[in-house]
């Protein structure tokens, strides 16, 4: 599967603190750095998202008294897994980890900046209502297939897939060049949605 004009490489979310040493680590996240770094020199479009939490954030465990990471809440769009403070705007656990080298970037999607609402999808808010934007920057460059890797597969990756399938693009996962944190059975929660949305995982090196 060679990938042409109208694909794009969306990259979700490879920065410090989601590696190992972070606030918020996935096991062995930064493995996927040198695969993602090959797999964007196949593409003619990458995109690249990043978590840029407030200080203070609705999401953070901190930021509700009594609360541990990992307890779930109810807000007024669903239930919220709570946290460690991560991805803080202008801190280096917000940085892209320093060997993510993909210069043919076009665009950062910022996402999670709202205090008080999070933002795991690169297309919309945590509502599923409030878009990013990225759906139209895609459609106005005639991109109809989207293929993912990143950090978290069963967060922020899944999320980003549901969203792109439901608005009418094409899209793939790429589990060798992802990591997942497995909150509650998450990750086998993942594979069962993309089935069921008929979102193939592919390999990373079938697409040369």
């Amino acid at each position: 599967m060679k990938p042409g004009a109208s694909d794009v490489l969306l990259v979700v979310d490879v920065q410090n603190d989601f590696c190992p040493g972070g606030a918020l680590p996935v096991q062995a996240g930064n493995e996927v750095v040198p695969v993602v770094n090959r797999l964007a020199t196949s593409f003619s479009h990458v995109l690249l998202t990043q978590d840029w939490h407030p200080p203070g954030h609705l999401s953070f465990a901190s930021s509700h008294p009594g609360r541990q990471p990992f307890d779930q809440i109810e807000l007024d769009y669903g239930t919220q897994i709570l946290w460690p403070d991560h991805c803080i705007q202008g801190t280096v656990g917000a940085e892209f980890h320093p060997d993510l080298r993909i210069r043919n970037a076009e665009v950062v999607i910022r996402k999670g900046f709202r205090r008080e609402i999070d933002s795991y999808s690169a297309l919309f808010e945590n509502d599923r209502r409030t878009p990013t934007g990225l759906a139209g920057y895609l459609r106005d460059r005639g991109v109809t297939r989207v293929f993912l890797a990143g950090l978290a597969f069963d967060f922020c990756v899944r999320f980003s897939a549901e969203d792109a399938r439901n608005s009418g693009f094409t899209c793939f996962v790429i589990p060798d060049a992802c990591r997942g944190i497995d909150v509650g059975g998450s990750i086998a929660a993942t594979r069962a949605k993309l089935a069921e949305l008929d979102i193939p995982l592919i390999a990373a090196a079938s697409l040369a």
